[in-house]
């Protein structure tokens, strides 16, 4: 990670974040911050208002991406929530996963299928997921996610960064 840190790539990633060009997807972000030493949900809120009890109500989320995006488009939730050991995003995955590589980083993941159906993807097999239904695995397990509903999808993504979780068992890698 410390070659990542100050290289061409990472300055160039960065300059396009800030000037609303790119948005780093969540595994991009869990590594940004910890490069930077903050937690994930700092580097989508400007505000440092933090609170240990945040409501957000379906017109507060805050929107990550753009709406043309053609890859996953985030909502951040309880972004403004203080210290925390899992950050939730309202994730809207595309219908086409092909051009999107798979992403892996410490922690862990829980998605819930809220609208739609969705499909997550591991290298070797891969989950189809209706309403209602979810999947809890180690993120160091490479994965992707795309939409098999007629529209996007609307899943609940809990992300716990924490590289301190437990390793993934020799089955799931």
């Amino acid at each position: 990670m410390d070659g990542w840190r100050g290289s061409r790539s990472a300055s160039a990633f960065l300059s396009r974040g800030e000037r609303g060009q790119s948005t780093p997807s969540i595994a991009v972000g869990v590594v940004l911050a910890r490069a930077l030493d903050v937690h994930v949900d700092r580097l989508f809120l400007d505000s440092e208002h933090l609170s240990d009890v945040t409501v957000t109500r379906v017109g507060e989320r805050h929107p990550l991406t753009p709406d043309q995006e053609t890859g996953s488009r985030y909502e951040g939730i309880a972004l403004q929530a203080g210290a925390k050991r899992m950050t939730p995003f309202m994730l809207h995955p595309p219908h086409d996963a092909d051009r999107i590589p798979f992403r892996d980083h410490h922690g862990e993941e829980f998605l819930f299928v809220h609208e739609g159906r969705a499909e997550l993807l591991f290298p070797s097999y891969a989950v189809a997921l209706a309403p209602g239904a979810s999947i809890y695995f180690k993120a160091t397990t490479p994965h992707k996610v795309r939409s098999l509903s007629e529209t996007r999808s609307s899943v609940l993504l809990l992300v716990c960064a924490d590289e301190n979780a437990p390793a993934p068992l020799p089955a799931l890698t």
